[in-house]
């Protein structure tokens, strides 16, 4: 590899398959180790699935901009909807609209580059998750647990990573660890508590005591 620079292609960046195995994730920030800012790309499979899930940036109050690499996609900016075949450019400079994007053909591919105007960037809490989502799928609950307890020892009182480690804690069977976790991230994030009730990760806890919901 040349020093100063690097070069990949897309489709050798090996996918992650996150959402309920509806998209695909290409870590290109994780892989190149972007540290200016972030980009990732995503791949619906079939049309009709998400390619961009619905949310604002209210919370990292970045900027982004999505390509539209293959196949087409309608995104939603609030109330407005914009047809985006392959080639367009979407760019939202207000963290606090709400955006969505729908594949309408199969193997609609949209890259993602985001980032703060006014401070330094730093990598999103979620990458984390999606990059331990493959110990998940393999049933390897103690590296699932070892790859985020890495990501809250970064992060120590993150609710979302604390959340996430509980849930990973009770498929591994470490039940007190993810009752205290789990408690930890409500008491930051009480409106979780519904979730928590129904989320099947946490079954194996649920009737344990100490259930903080």
């Amino acid at each position: 590899m040349p020093e100063g620079w690097q070069s990949v292609r897309l489709d050798e960046i090996e996918p992650i398959s996150v959402v309920k195995d509806t998209l695909l994730w290409r870590p290109v920030r994780r892989t190149l180790d972007i540290g200016a800012f972030g980009i990732n790309a995503y791949v619906a499979l079939n049309a009709g699935d998400d390619v961009v899930e619905e949310h604002t940036e209210s919370a990292l109050r970045h900027e982004e901009v999505y390509v539209v690499l293959t196949g087409r996609a309608t995104f939603t900016l609030e109330d407005e909807t914009l047809d985006a075949p392959a080639g367009t450019v979407v760019f939202i400079s207000d963290p606090l609209v709400k955006r969505h994007a729908r594949a309408e053909e199969p193997s609609t591919q949209v890259l993602a580059v985001g980032g703060p105007r006014d401070e330094a960037y730093e990598p999103s809490p979620w990458e984390d998750f999606f990059a331990a989502e493959p110990h998940r799928a393999a049933g390897d609950y103690d590296a699932y647990v070892a790859a985020l307890a890495s990501a809250l020892a970064k992060r120590p009182d993150h609710p979302a990573t604390l959340y996430n480690l509980a849930c990973a804690e009770a498929l591994a069977g470490k039940a007190d660890d993810a009752l205290a976790h789990l408690k930890r991230a409500l008491d930051l994030k009480p409106e979780w508590a519904e979730m928590a009730s129904k989320d099947d990760d946490l079954a194996p806890i649920r009737a344990l005591p100490g259930w903080p919901v």
